[in-house]
């Protein structure tokens, strides 16, 4: 029978496919993901109609909660590869424009092709040591 309604075997399978994903797309450390006593508590609170089950405008919420730290960590990442990244690129590409040999070859390169290759270098970065990490 189907039903739009998730009981907690469902919801906690739900829960690991979701942090699953998490792990397999985003570069990073791994997320362990909760716990069955954890989304146990997170159900009982999002279970606005007090029916025992998780329907689709509860699981929207749910999973919110779940996944807050996670989204925040991920969230943090992406600013630092994608905002800082370039800053620091364009900031160190002016310190070595003095520097013999190389600065003449810097100062050819433009500013947004140089910072492409820097964060492009960080983000292979941080997958190498994600993956020594394992």
């Amino acid at each position: 029978m189907e039903t739009d309604k998730l009981n907690f075997e469902d919801l906690y399978i739900a829960v690991l496919l979701v942090y699953n994903d998490i792990n397999k797309y985003i570069p990073g450390p791994h997320f362990d993901p909760p716990s069955k006593d954890k989304v146990r508590e997170v159900k009982q609170s999002c279970d606005i109609n007090l029916d025992g089950d998780i329907d689709r405008d509860e699981f929207y919420d749910f999973i919110m909660i779940m996944t807050a730290d996670t989204f925040t960590f991920v969230s943090q990442k992406l600013i630092v590869t994608f905002v800082v990244a370039p800053t620091v690129a364009v900031a160190t590409k002016k310190a070595t424009e003095g520097v013999p040999g190389v600065g003449k070859l810097v100062q050819k390169i433009p500013n947004s092709v140089y910072a492409s290759l820097v964060t492009i270098a960080a983000v292979w970065f941080q997958k190498k040591a994600q993956s020594s990490s394992l």
